[in-house]
């Protein structure tokens, strides 16, 4: 069964298929092709189940927190505060990128919203100062791998629903690896400034700083307000994504009036188009992960691994090589709803914990946004910065090196992980 699903999901989308659909039809056909062919109303009541599940609600409301804030105006203020700080550093439009990311990751949890959000308005900056169309454009891909690392997040959320993993487990569990790419980007940006000759600006006057970050108090305050409210108990993870909207109204039409009512209905369209997407894509995914367990396709996988091996580290190794891989070619939501169900059982047989696998998983396959051919965040890239697909598929090469040593580094010490929901909710019962 396993052996019709993988190849005709990824022989339809190599066709050009809309990757809902190739789960859709893959499901589908897998169905038909095995004992279950008589049993296809089993396809719509998954798929109605699988969405059917309160902890889903967070993720149209963090998506459309960071769709307002893009349409009001609010990560100009972002991306002016973090250029007034840091802007005049070696390679600062650069670095002003990587810190603009990790700010407004805060608040939208989503890579592609802050592809097209900042990628429109530092892309424009960098080109304007001088900086290579195709360079502007890698860094600005390669920094939008933090934004779903950092909580809020809605692959995190995802991943939690799929593994049965708290919510705010998963999100303490992201701030250190998100820290250590953003950080581990500003110094690879540091080390390209010493064997390049890129545009320099003069350091920003004090005042001016400290009136952007008064300017812009407001804007910068949102990710902290969401996610001390989560941790704190206050809200849920979904009573967070409406407060992260209602913060980002209440910013965009009170304070700055940069949002109006056509900037509000394209946040609201986005929102639903790419909702929609998702929930059809865990729909299907649901069904499909129902089929492999019925058919034990992850317990016959995991005999077949321990028979190669019975090492944890050279299992995660294995593991690593298979996600890069389908990170390259599968965007990261489909990629896991496929890869959890079938992966988690191994992952237990090995002693890995589920925490510590969701963020291998999430940062694994977010590096495959920025890896040709399939890498989403580099078409959103071509066409915000009318850069040709080729040339930034060559630029941000290079940016893979300090993504893979990051994720190298979180699969081999899991302490970067878990030391953080460890210390703040207490050790985790293994599975």
């Amino acid at each position: 069964m396993a052996v019709v699903l993988f190849p005709a999901f990824l022989a339809l989308l190599l066709l050009g298929v809309p990757v809902a659909m190739a789960v859709g039809a893959a499901t589908i056909l897998a169905f038909l092709t095995s004992d279950f062919s008589d049993s296809l109303y089993v396809v719509p009541l998954q798929i109605l189940d699988g969405v059917d599940n309160p902890s889903l609600l967070s993720v149209p409301f963090f998506i459309l927190a960071g769709n307002l804030m893009n349409a009001g105006g609010v990560t100009d203020r972002i991306f002016n505060f973090a250029n007034a700080l840091v802007g005049h550093f070696r390679a600062g439009l650069a670095q002003v990128n990587v810190l603009s990311s990790m700010i407004f990751a805060g608040v939208s949890g989503a890579a592609v919203a802050d592809c097209a959000g900042l990628g429109t308005i530092e892309i424009k900056a960098m080109r304007e100062r001088g900086y290579r169309p195709e360079f502007a454009a890698a860094v600005t891909v390669a920094s939008s791998v933090v934004g779903p690392l950092i909580p809020p997040s809605v692959g995190l959320v995802i991943y939690a629903f799929l593994a049965e993993q708290s919510v705010q487990r998963m999100f303490l569990a992201g701030v250190v690896p998100g820290l250590l790419v953003g950080l581990s980007l500003m110094v690879f940006n540091r080390v390209l400034a010493s064997v390049h000759d890129f545009p320099t600006q003069p350091r920003a006057p004090t005042r001016e700083v400290l009136r952007l970050g008064v300017d812009g108090v407001l804007a910068l305050m949102a990710p902290g307000i969401i996610i001390v409210a989560i941790f704190t108990g206050w809200v849920t993870a979904t009573e967070a994504g409406v407060l992260a909207c209602l913060y980002s109204i209440v910013l965009g039409v009170l304070v700055y009036r940069s949002l109006d009512w056509r900037g509000f209905w394209k946040a609201l369209d986005e929102t639903m188009m790419m909702t929609a997407v998702i929930m059809i894509i865990i729909g299907f995914s649901i069904a499909m992960g129902w089929l492999l367990a019925i058919e034990q396709a992850p317990q016959a996988l995991a005999r077949e691994l321990f028979s190669l091996t019975e090492d944890r580290w050279v299992f995660l190794a294995l593991m690593l090589g298979f996600i890069l891989v389908v990170g390259c070619v599968v965007e990261g939501v489909p990629a896991k709803l496929m890869l959890v169900p079938t992966l988690l059982p191994i992952a237990d047989a090995y002693g890995v914990d589920r925490v510590h696998l969701g963020l291998i998983l999430q940062l694994g396959l977010l590096i495959g946004i920025a890896t040709p051919p399939m890498g989403v965040g580099l078409y959103i890239m071509v066409e915000v910065g009318k850069v040709p697909f080729e040339k930034v598929a060559i630029a941000v090469l290079p940016f893979l090196v300090p993504l893979i040593a990051v994720l190298l580094a979180i699969t081999y010490l899991p302490e970067l992980v878990l030391w953080l929901p460890d210390l703040v909710m207490g050790p985790q019962a293994p599975h």
